[in-house]
């Protein structure tokens, strides 16, 4: 690992390890994480199209668990695995889910997303939202997500917008200020990313005004 992969790896764990026991009071959780919950959320309906078989989704920078807890309450016949490279915070999410009763749904690994612990083809459906620029190899981490799901399966990325001049302010002077080791990729790159792994039917979705996120959608 060189140098500035560990320090990338070190400080993110660092920072959400600290920041675990509030995270779910976090104004960022309410006015940026959840309204990217409740798009892949709206994404897993159009996708299932009323369809009742069970799927599994894997939910990697799960943070506390909040979209599994979604989707496990959902009218969705789905189970939900939330991946964090903080264990700290798979610790909240699974206390949270054992108090509400979601354990046989929904479960939490602390694990690496370079290096997912899971065998080819475990997932019908992968989630990353708002991590991926913590992430020192992304394009491992793609090649990565495209080996757990199983054929025609979903990839569904949100991560911040910085191809406007609000979400270039935002990102890639103001968030990479304060959180130092980050890279918000910008769309043609991840666009490459999803393509060169393998992806098809690739679309994209930009929302949100001041703090702009882009969701990009491909299929195993």
């Amino acid at each position: 690992m060189s140098r500035r992969s560990e320090k990338m790896k070190t400080q993110a764990r660092g920072e959400f390890e600290a920041w675990a026991a509030s995270y779910d009071t976090s104004p960022l959780h309410r006015f940026l994480f959840q309204p990217a919950y409740r798009m892949v959320l709206e994404e897993v309906y159009r996708w299932r199209n009323g369809d009742e078989r069970p799927f599994d989704l894997l939910d990697i920078g799960c943070g506390t668990g909040t979209l599994g807890a979604m989707l496990v309450t959902s009218t969705l016949p789905g189970r939900a695995v939330g991946l964090d490279y903080s264990p700290a915070m798979c610790a909240v999410g699974h206390d949270k889910a054992r108090q509400a009763g979601l354990t046989q749904r929904l479960r939490f690994v602390a694990a690496d997303s370079e290096h997912l612990p899971f065998p080819d083809g475990s997932f019908d459906v992968v989630a990353c939202n708002n991590s991926f620029h913590h992430y020192p190899h992304q394009e491992t981490v793609v090649q990565e997500i495209r080996r757990v799901l199983r054929p025609g399966g979903q990839f569904l990325l949100i991560d911040g917008f910085r191809d406007n001049v609000i979400g270039w302010v935002v990102f890639d002077v103001i968030v990479t200020a304060v959180e130092k080791q980050v890279f918000h990729a910008p769309w043609p790159t991840i666009d490459g990313y999803l393509r060169r792994a393998g992806f098809r039917e690739i679309r994209r979705r930009k929302f949100g005004f001041w703090m702009p996120l882009m969701l990009t959608v491909g299929q195993k």
